[in-house]
């Protein structure tokens, strides 16, 4: 059994794929071109924004957004310690400083409520993370930053397609920004990401800096100092077959989620995924809490069922982040969370008889088959 089966997405479509990929070899524009422009103006129209911006990866999409926003030394950037690295990554690259927020425990996403006590007259910008396909706290969020003149970069990586209110991930702040990862729901077969946007003078300093500073109506006029992150053609074009099939795929992930959800409700000390009001969960992990997450991924892997733990290390006790001089103690919902979630199996193709697999062995680990503790 796989933790992701990314064969099966594949044969499921193939033959549009290899179309899409034999085109853009016998057209040989593999940087930039038609091929991400369509796929940027079909982002733009499923996001429902004026701008969608084409990039080599999520981690960049981060760091572009940072940059055009003149985010650098001694500014201060609100995020949570519960995410994979890139999002503190990007803010340290840029110069910049992470102010960490602890978590709802239910939504594993920052805490609205934490928020204004960490602001200072440094702080320039709130980056929230919609942490495996739910969005955060949007409502909250964005009247802490109206309210003190803050911009907002989605951290929208986990969680494309995903609602809050009737508006799509990335839609809402300054800023969204999407990963296509492989893992990804919507996954490249390589890097890639996406910046989208409303304003007009944001997406135009992204084009610069995305291509050297360079503007693309007149070639080598190099405006300001920028970077190589450009998408590549062939990722564009698997994109843009995917995309097509988006919207069914995370349906397919919410109703295997229901599934799980269903069948492993009070089973043991489980606590099953939250669902927060008015949000759509697009399902990028299924991920369940339990006090002998150990002891139960161990039990798990000697019956073959992967199961996988995101995130074992909050970011404020990563050794990367040392020199922020965080503790033990400092974020206890994150730390208690990096203790105790775990990540079963899900994606649109994973069949009925293994999930039913997966439920059986869960169970009789928590019927005493194992001792729990």
């Amino acid at each position: 059994m796989n933790f992701l089966d990314l064969n099966l997405q594949y044969e499921s479509i193939k033959e549009e794929i290899d179309k899409a990929i034999k085109r853009v070899s016998e057209n040989s524009a593999f940087i930039g071109g038609k091929e991400v422009e369509d796929f940027e103006k079909e982002i733009s129209g499923f996001c429902g924004t004026k701008h969608a911006l084409g990039v080599n990866s999520g981690t960049d999409a981060l760091f572009l957004s940072l940059k055009a926003l003149n985010i650098g030394p001694e500014d201060q950037v609100i995020t949570t310690p519960f995410t994979f690295i890139a999002t503190a990554e990007a803010i340290i690259n840029c110069g910049a400083k992470p102010v960490f927020v602890d978590i709802d425990p239910e939504t594993f996403n920052m805490d609205c409520s934490k928020i204004e006590e960490k602001i200072t007259e440094k702080t320039k910008a709130i980056l929230p993370v919609h942490l495996f396909g739910q969005m955060a706290d949007m409502d909250g969020i964005m009247d802490i930053a109206g309210k003190h003149n803050l911009s907002v970069i989605e951290d929208a990586a986990q969680a494309i397609g995903s609602e809050y209110n009737g508006k799509k991930a990335g839609t809402i702040g300054d800023f969204g920004c999407f990963s296509f990862f492989p893992s990804k729901n919507l996954g490249a077969f390589g890097d890639g990401g996406m910046i989208v946007t409303d304003k007009e003078e944001l997406a135009d300093k992204i084009r610069l800096l995305k291509n050297h500073g360079s503007s693309s109506k007149e070639k080598y006029l190099n405006l300001i100092i920028g970077f190589n992150s450009r998408l590549d053609a062939i990722q564009a074009a698997i994109l843009n077959v995917k995309l097509k099939y988006l919207s069914q795929w995370s349906k397919k992930r919410a109703e295997k989620a229901a599934y799980y959800s269903k069948n492993l409700k009070g089973t043991g000390d489980i606590i099953i995924p939250y669902i927060g009001k008015d949000r759509t969960h697009i399902f990028h992990q299924y991920t369940i809490r339990t006090k002998s997450r150990d002891k139960l991924q161990a039990f798990l892997k000697e019956k073959e069922i992967p199961a996988m733990i995101y995130y074992p290390l909050p970011l404020h006790l990563q050794p990367a982040f040392k020199s922020l001089d965080f503790g033990k103690g400092d974020f206890p919902e994150a730390e208690k969370s990096s203790e105790e979630v775990l990540s079963l199996p899900i994606y649109p193709e994973i069949n009925s008889k293994d999930q039913d697999f997966i439920i059986k062995e869960i169970k009789e680990f928590y019927n005493g088959l194992r001792p729990i503790y």
